[in-house]
């Protein structure tokens, strides 16, 4: 099979041209000799050192440009844009507004392997598999979630089925919904622009859950689903034809997460997290792991300052030292 058959992201490039996502692939097979700044963004060589990758940068707002528009094509959700951009208007930042772009990630402490998928981050992070001597990659993208009552599920899990066009059969609690709306849906939504799966949609071994596109791009980066995970159109197209059949999906909710650069530096970044228990626990498991490592470097912690991180939880990374 060609490379433009097995990839149709390739047929529909112009269609794309929010994104250059969709070219992951093709850019893959030459990653261990592209400098990073040639990779698609959210795409990543993985550090040798520490567990840090991307960095924050600056944008102007075009005169047409919202706050998602360039979260978009920047590879960002909605919350990401959001909490970096307190006091930017979300549908008109105005032309030359300055925008932050927050495209520095502290990877998941979890195996390096399929796919990890941080809930409280509202992220997915694909670890492609990689042929001797070719160089290890992150890819990761903004995606949405289970909203109240709908959570996605965490755990171990791995996928099962690639489904292109795919059919939506409404669940009975929609049906239930818009029946009380006085709007009742189909039993079954053809593929198409009504269709909120989207054009592609990867099974999970967790019956009734997916990865999957949206018709509703805006809703990415938020908690809006039903326990699905969203992406981008372009997203899930790019990597839908590279994940196999049984690749491991590890579903967590980390709140906090502490980062090491490659040049010693200590990070921290906290989010919201989905259980409010677990985030308390979490914390501090993390704030006294984090002492502990640098007491053994000799290393003093500025406790304030951890304190205020988790108390904003607003997702950015902060020196420690």
């Amino acid at each position: 099979m060609t490379t433009s058959a097995r990839y149709p992201a390739f047929r529909r490039i112009k269609q794309l041209c929010v994104s250059s996502f969709a070219l992951g692939a093709w850019l893959l097979a030459s990653a261990a000799a592209a400098n990073e700044s040639d990779l698609p963004k959210g795409h990543f060589a993985l550090p040798e050192e520490g567990n840090m990758v991307g960095e924050v940068y600056t944008v102007s707002a075009g005169q047409e440009d919202t706050l998602l528009d360039i979260a978009r094509a920047h590879n960002v959700g909605y919350e990401e844009i959001r909490m970096a951009n307190p006091d930017v208007s979300i549908w008109v930042p105005g032309e030359g507004t300055e925008v932050t772009i927050p495209s520095q990630f502290i990877l998941p402490d979890e195996p390096r392997t399929g796919i990890v998928i941080n809930v409280a981050e509202l992220r997915l992070y694909y670890y492609p598999e990689v042929g001797e001597g070719e160089t290890p990659m992150v890819e990761t993208y903004p995606i949405g979630i289970g909203r109240d009552a709908f959570d996605t599920p965490l755990g171990v899990t791995k996928t099962t089925m690639r489904l292109e066009n795919p059919a939506w059969y409404p669940p009975a609690s929609i049906r239930r919904e818009a029946a009380e709306r006085g709007d009742p849906p189909p039993a079954v939504v053809p593929p198409g622009p009504d269709n909120p799966l989207g054009k592609y949609a990867i099974l999970l071994d967790i019956p009734g859950y997916l990865i999957h596109g949206t018709n509703q791009p805006d809703g990415i980066g938020m908690r809006a689903s039903r326990g699905c995970i969203r992406m981008h159109p372009e997203d899930i197209e790019s990597i839908f034809w590279r994940v196999p059949v049984g690749t491991k999906v590890n579903i967590i909710d980390a709140p906090i997460k502490v980062g090491w650069s490659s040049t010693g530096g200590a990070y921290i970044q906290a989010f919201t997290a989905t259980d409010e228990q677990a985030f308390g626990m979490q914390t501090l498991l993390e704030v006294v792991s984090l002492i502990e490592a640098h007491e053994q470097e000799g290393r003093s912690i500025d406790y304030e300052l951890v304190s205020n991180v988790l108390e904003k939880a607003n997702g950015q990374i902060v020196p420690l030292n």
